[in-house]
């Protein structure tokens, strides 16, 4: 289960899995201009349909993603595979339910006040530009490579213990840094995975309104 876009570090020079047979793409660094180009920002509306990647458990389930009006959703399996969860972002508020995961035995809706499309772009603005690089898939995707995170305790440089709680890489196409093609999740927002690791590779990404629907066990924003 993950909360939202925070993932994991690839290998330089690499998309998921690298070292091994990645999940459909693997990410090939471009020397082109130097420019660094605006950092990712999720639009109010959009729709979009790929795959949700749990490779340590040997998962790999469909995937939607949609947004309309500000609000969000995503949507990872069903209840006919190993996973199912959903994750939104709703009316200043997020939430996540997951219906279906190994070893786990409850299904509460989490519940996040305070959390909106806006503060999710905000963080986007600290992400840092790795580079421009081509996800090798069918068709190939040339996109610019960001790393986004949080650590605690933010403190100044220097020799001070701090703990990296998630990280991600997210990968936006190079001409609209609204599309968003891969993101590459790791950390404590994973905690159901063992590896805290999971990542979501998206087909299709349009910028037209798509459907969001609180479920009904989830307590509606106050």
């Amino acid at each position: 289960m993950a909360a939202l876009v925070l993932a994991a570090p690839p290998s330089a020079g690499a998309g998921p899995g690298a070292g091994t047979a990645g999940p459909a793409a693997v990410a090939v660094a471009r020397q082109d201009a130097s420019t660094t180009p605006p950092p990712p920002r999720l639009p109010r509306d959009f729709r979009g349909r790929g795959t949700w990647i749990v490779r340590d458990l040997d998962i790999t389930v469909p995937f939607t993603w949609e947004g309309r009006n500000g609000d969000s959703q995503m949507t990872a399996g069903g209840p006919q595979h190993p996973i199912w969860f959903t994750n939104l972002i709703y009316r200043g508020t997020l939430y996540t339910l997951t219906y279906k995961w190994p070893g786990l035995d409850e299904h509460p809706c989490s519940r996040i006040p305070g959390f909106s499309l806006e503060d999710l772009n905000q963080g986007f603005e600290n992400a840092r530009f790795v580079g421009r690089e081509t996800l090798r898939r069918t068709p190939q995707r040339h996109v610019n490579h960001w790393r986004v995170g949080v650590v605690f305790p933010q403190l100044p440089p220097g020799n001070h213990p701090r703990l990296p709680l998630a990280l991600g890489d997210i990968y936006v196409d190079e001409n609209n840094r609204g599309t968003f093609w891969q993101v590459l999740q790791f950390g404590v927002q994973n905690l159901y995975d063992p590896e805290l690791d999971e990542w979501l590779v998206m087909d299709t990404f349009e910028h037209r309104p798509g459907t969001v629907t609180l479920p009904a066990r989830c307590e509606p924003p106050r």
